[in-house]
């Protein structure tokens, strides 16, 4: 069969005034009919540049050098700018930033009916409407015909992503080029991303381009894999051949990066205690916490419905913790951090530091709870000011908190900078310029430079490539050890929560429906939905859930209209008929750990005699 896609000695360079820097250094390869490709490699390898060189997105100060890009026989590179257009319904491509990619504006199904009717004119806007509906409904949107004329902001980033591949698809392309499409999603949503992806290639024959920054997620995706370097093709081999028998150093290091989570324990925080001492106090106490917003009523001129964002939570996080929050997007995970940090106050319960209610402090004892808990965010490039530079970004919150004296700030700022691995030498740049990993070693500086005893990581690692989150796991182990920190995690990564965290809370829906300690929590959930994520993730050893056992399909119930009994019940394989009408509490299962369905053992005999 003759590939649809040929890539041969393809070059771009990177052109500033007066220099000129290789990005892409003679790449080339196949892709052939229904096959999906995977591309692999570290942050500035060069992945999204090809994914962008192959639908002849190249613009300046990039610049093609060398070699073609033959889409069906045809060079794209060489095409009028009108040819190229035509194409347009032939090649499709989804990137890795689906909240920013619609305008927020428009309605999300008229904007891919407007896509549709551009590559295709001659379908009339009734029958794109109907297409879109269909695809809509193909990628398990819920409530297709509804969600059509719903906003990109009321679209969870599970559901935008999926909407975009829609958009991709919706002209039925003979191309796909997905740029790292699962790294902003949970690992459910990803799951059911990649399976959609394999449908797609039998479907409608499309051959797919899959680039990612986790090896592990490949694997899922692709049949064939390729590594890429410093902007070269260092090694192509089917995927389970390449992860089996790697052949080059660098693809070598690469799988030996991945963490491992059930061959091997791994080195975990331990909590510090003298011998016979009491447990350590909770530095952070959360007590019957809830949030809920007023949001408009669809339908209504001035109704308001109730959206429960978070719901009944509690849970102790002692010192020298590293405690994960983790979940699906909208089970609450970020309403959460925001109440731990004092962003917003909880419409009931409390959030205890060290026994003092957070929400009554203001003025100089805000200031000084600021201090002591400091907030390290995702995105390492909209988080820092581009026009300042890095030693003002760090000297800032000094003088918030009343430092006066110049040179003791500067050496405070450089010790800092030491401390996480930072140049001196940066102090007076800009961050322009810097990778992915340096820019979040800064975020992790600016909350460092005030010694506070809490960070909060809200998806700290999620927006790295796997050899950057490795390095900085390393440095919050070592962080950890020196300053005795306290960690919180809000995260949907498991691997990394496997290697890093000592106390995990699992949330759905707005509430805690699991809470224990590591080894237990991998292996022996105790709640259906904690087995559905862990099959779901992806890994190079063999998974101990199997996907087909677990996973659930579909989006979580509305927390405006939340369901009787089970809130799980809907996409649980194991619900009864008592799952319909008694909502479940958190059970012991141990003497640390917690988990809320009416399977575990002595949350309710009657129920499950009931059910038998």
């Amino acid at each position: 069969m003759d590939p649809v896609l040929c890539v041969r000695d393809l070059s771009v360079a990177l052109t500033l005034p007066g220099r000129e820097r290789t990005i892409l250094d003679g790449i080339g390869f196949d892709v052939a009919p229904r096959e999906i490709v995977g591309v692999v490699g570290a942050s500035g390898a060069g992945k999204t540049v090809l994914s962008r060189a192959v639908v002849n997105w190249i613009t300046a100060p990039l610049a093609i050098r060398s070699g073609t890009v033959s889409f069906r026989g045809q060079d794209l590179l060489a095409l009028p700018p009108r040819a190229m257009r035509l194409l347009r319904r032939d090649i499709a491509y989804v990137g890795a930033d689906p909240m920013g990619a619609l305008d927020p504006t428009l309605p999300v199904g008229r904007q891919i009916v407007e896509k549709l009717r551009a590559v295709m004119p001659e379908v009339s806007r009734k029958e794109a409407q109907a297409r879109v509906i269909a695809l809509l409904d193909a990628v398990r949107i819920p409530s297709a015909p509804a969600r059509f004329h719903d906003y990109p902001s009321q679209f969870s980033g599970g559901m935008m992503q999926r909407a975009l591949i829609v958009d991709a698809m919706v002209s039925n392309p003979a191309l796909l080029v997905a740029d790292n499409v699962t790294q902003p999603l949970d690992v459910t949503v990803a799951a059911q991303v990649i399976r959609l992806m394999r449908e797609l290639t039998e479907r409608f024959e499309t051959a797919i381009l899959f680039v990612s920054s986790s090896l592990p997620v490949a694997r899922e995706a692709a049949s064939r894999t390729l590594v890429i370097d410093a902007g070269r093709l260092i090694e192509e081999q089917p995927t389970e051949a390449l992860i089996a028998a790697p052949r080059h150093a660098y693809t070598r290091d690469l799988v030996a990066q991945i963490p491992v989570i059930w061959g091997e324990r791994p080195r975990l925080p331990a909590v510090p205690k003298a011998p016979g001492a009491r447990p350590p106090q909770a530095i952070i106490s959360l007590r019957d916490v809830s949030q809920t917003y007023r949001v408009k009523r669809r339908g209504s001129f001035a109704g308001t419905s109730a959206l429960r964002a978070v719901r009944n939570v509690t849970f102790d996080i002692a010192q020298g913790d590293s405690f994960a929050v983790v979940g699906e997007s909208g089970c609450g995970k970020s309403t959460l951090m925001r109440l731990l940090s004092r962003l917003e106050r909880p419409s009931g319960g409390s959030v205890l530091c060290e026994g003092r209610d957070i929400a009554g402090l203001s003025g100089a004892e805000l200031l000084g709870f600021r201090r002591k808990l400091q907030l390290v965010l995702q995105d390492p490039f909209n988080s820092l000011p581009p026009r300042t530079g890095i030693g003002a970004m760090l000297e800032a919150p000094l003088r918030t908190h009343g430092w006066r004296d110049p040179r003791k700030i500067r050496e405070r700022v450089r010790a800092v900078m030491d401390d996480v691995g930072l140049p001196v030498a940066l102090y007076d740049d800009l961050p322009l310029g810097l990778s992915a990993g340096q820019r979040q070693r800064i975020n992790v500086a600016r909350a460092m430079v005030l010694e506070p005893q809490i960070l909060l990581m809200d998806e700290t690692l999620s927006a790295l490539d796997q050899t950057e989150q490795f390095k900085l796991l390393a440095l919050f182990e070592k962080l950890q050890r020196t300053h005795g920190l306290t960690y919180i995690y809000i995260s949907h990564d498991l691997a990394m929560v496997r290697k890093a965290c000592n106390r995990i809370a699992v949330m759905y829906l707005g509430e805690v429906v699991e809470l224990a300690d590591n080894e237990r929590l991998f292996f022996d959930p105790g709640h259906p939905y904690t087995r559905a994520l862990l099959s779901a993730m992806p890994a190079l050893e063999a998974r101990r859930y199997r996907p087909e056992d677990c996973l659930m399909e579909g989006e979580p119930p509305s927390p405006i209209d939340l369901p009787q009994g089970c809130a799980f019940r809907s996409r649980c394989p194991q619900a009864f008929d008592a799952c319909a009408t008694h909502p479940p509490f958190l059970t012991v299962r141990g003497a640390h750990d917690f988990a809320a369905c009416h399977r575990v053992p002595g949350a309710g005999a009657a129920l499950l005699a009931g059910a038998a």
